[in-house]
């Protein structure tokens, strides 16, 4: 579907599709009382054996200390982490993923998936590496300019 007015130009073209993506997702994360954020600490969880450092998770996620201590401190209480001290540095947390956060992130996974499969519905398997890999480059030149201007 093309747009019907304007120039297709790139920038409002992902900024469009990102809000398709988020959409599509949070509708089906909305049935296991997740937000994307706590979303993203169980996947980053995930691929770090279930447990990492507070520091770590807090850097992920891309917010102040602040933020993400509400964040891991709701998900506390739903019982889908804990928080204990590093056992080389007291002054350190450790975030851990509890048998249920881990249960949830196998469902958040699966959902991840199926929003997957409709994004990439009617495109051949090199077709959907070209875009990964494409996105990859675009995700890289906006960073480096990041640091340029």
């Amino acid at each position: 579907m093309k747009p019907v007015c304007g120039p297709d130009f790139l920038g409002p073209l992902l900024g469009h599709a990102a809000h398709l993506a988020r959409e599509r997702m949070d509708a089906r994360l909305s049935r296991y009382d997740m937000t994307p954020s706590q979303t993203h600490t169980l996947l980053y969880l995930s691929s770090h054996g279930y447990t990492a450092p507070q520091r770590d998770v807090v850097e992920h996620l891309r917010v102040r200390p602040s933020t993400a201590n509400g964040i891991l401190d709701r998900m506390e209480e739903k019982g889908l982490i804990r928080r204990t001290a590093d056992e080389n540095d007291q002054r350190q947390k450790q975030v851990t993923a509890t048998e249920k956060g881990r249960e949830l992130n196998s469902l958040v996974q699966a959902a991840f998936q199926e929003a997957e499969a409709v994004m990439v519905k009617g495109l051949r398997l090199e077709e959907t590496e070209a875009l990964r890999l494409l996105l990859y480059r675009v995700i890289e030149n906006l960073e480096e300019d990041r640091t340029t201007c």
